[in-house]
């Protein structure tokens, strides 16, 4: 499909010089990369194993790798959450927030998940996660990839950016507000993407951006980072948004992003303040990547607030089942943070206030369900430990039949003691099974099977 003249007119305008040299890039196949989940294995270790042809390093995230292989989903290191693929422009903006073990993180509008998963990489298991979504099918979506990724510190929400401020006013050390954008840096990946561009649609998302930038605002702590992004290239969506913002809002300053690997300083002759260049823009033509805006704002100043913690709703005497699970299987204990929302039991992170009023699809891990008399483990709780915090296990070769069978749902066949088994493929975790006389029951959820 052939990209609007509007569009191209507006690039020029926006490019000068530069102009042809983005033109010609268009025409090159988009940059395809990967990022290594360092919540389950060293970038040692995956060079190591990695399923991939080459591997070529992304200079801005350390854990990102530029590949040329088609598929890099069907692996089953990528259903065991070894990696996520991302799209290495993307990865340049959670690295500029700075997050650092403890922090407070909220993704304020994070499907697919890309820097969610990167940002808990940050975080290390320690801090809270905070991942929000505001379309439910997309909401599911991210909550599958924070599973499969075995984040224990995450709660997921699917909620507007004016129902979570109810909530967490003023509660956050760090915001990444990724936000809906025109997409005109995804038009080699989507169809849709040409389909549904215009000037008006412009116009009306950097209206949208505006209003989740002020939520953002008011959920951020005094002294804590917002990141702002997107992944198009007009001026509405972009630097004008940012003036609009900082010329609002007195308490808040531009924080410098160091102009490296072909990163270009935002475009600020066309506003009158010199500040906007210290945001920065990701062009085609510059480096290996599609294309993105990123902008850096401090919250020097703003109200302190206090919160009720989240605080367990299940009496010890009514874990009987879970307990007798975790002594019969996994050699580990687990934070005694519970929540239980049906039959469901989670373990939900340190220093997280009550979420009343707010639709959560996770809080924290999914250890899983209590059925009549007894406790099913959840493939979150598997994805989110290793071989040694099991009992039993079964190792299989991600080259083999087997794991393929297990993947979709077959049972296998294996030399092991009756009971809960992980399941790894290559020494790493990828769910369940449960053993009786040398048949491995299949517990791969249904909805992700081959």
């Amino acid at each position: 499909m052939k990209l609007s003249d509007d569009f191209f007119e507006r690039m020029k305008i926006i490019l000068k010089d530069e102009y042809n040299s983005f033109v010609e890039s268009l025409k090159l196949d988009r940059a395809k990369g990967i990022r290594v989940n360092t919540l389950k294995l060293s970038l040692e270790e995956f060079k190591e194993i990695s399923p991939f042809s080459s591997l070529e390093p992304i200079p801005w995230e350390e854990r990102g790798f530029y590949i040329k292989d088609d598929k890099p989903g069907k692996h089953p290191y990528h259903q065991a959450g070894l990696y996520y693929i991302q799209e290495p422009s993307a990865m340049a903006v959670v690295p500029a927030l700075n997050i650092m073990p403890e922090d407070k993180v909220l993704d304020l509008c994070a499907a697919p998940g890309g820097k969610s998963t990167q940002a808990a990489c940050y975080l290390n298991s320690k801090g809270l996660l905070v991942c929000n979504e505001i379309e439910p099918k997309r909401a599911k979506i991210l909550s599958e990839n924070i599973e499969r990724m075995g984040i224990k510190n995450a709660v997921v929400t699917n909620n507007s950016p004016r129902e979570l401020e109810k909530v967490f006013k003023g509660y956050f050390d760090k915001i990444i507000v990724d936000a809906p954008c025109s997409g005109e840096g995804m038009f080699k990946k989507e169809e849709a993407a040409i389909q549904d561009w215009s000037v008006e649609n412009v116009e009306g998302c950097a209206v949208r951006q505006r209003e989740i930038l002020e939520s953002a605002a008011n959920m951020l702590k005094a002294g804590g980072y917002i990141v702002y992004s997107t992944c198009t290239f007009s001026f509405e969506e972009n630097e004008e948004t940012i003036d609009y913002f900082l010329k609002k809002h007195k308490e808040f300053e531009l924080i410098n992003i160091e102009k490296n690997f072909g990163f270009k300083s935002g475009l600020y002759e066309y506003f009158d303040n010199e500040n906007l260049a210290r945001a920065v823009r990701l062009f085609p033509h510059r480096l290996k990547g599609e294309g993105h805006f990123i902008a850096l704002l401090r919250k020097n100043s703003g109200e302190d607030f206090s919160y009720t913690p989240l605080k367990s709703n299940v009496k010890k005497n009514e874990l009987k089942d879970y307990y007798i699970f975790l002594t019969e299987n996994l050699n580990i204990e687990i934070e005694e943070n519970f929540y239980l929302t049906g039959e469901n039991l989670y373990s939900f992170p340190k220093n997280l206030c009550t979420l009343k009023g707010l639709k959560v699809l996770r809080t924290g891990i999914h250890l899983g369900s209590f059925k009549k008399n007894r406790f099913e483990p959840n493939h979150a709780l598997a994805l989110s430990i290793i071989d040694r915090d099991a009992k039993r296990s079964v190792n299989l070769s991600s080259d083999s039949e087997e794991i393929m069978s297990y993947l979709k749902g077959d049972v296998i066949k294996a030399k092991v003691d009756d009971g809960w088994c992980l399941m790894l493929v290559d020494g790493y975790s990828i769910g369940w099974g449960k053993a009786v006389k040398g048949v491995v029951k299949n517990h791969y959820p249904k909805g992700l099977r081959l």
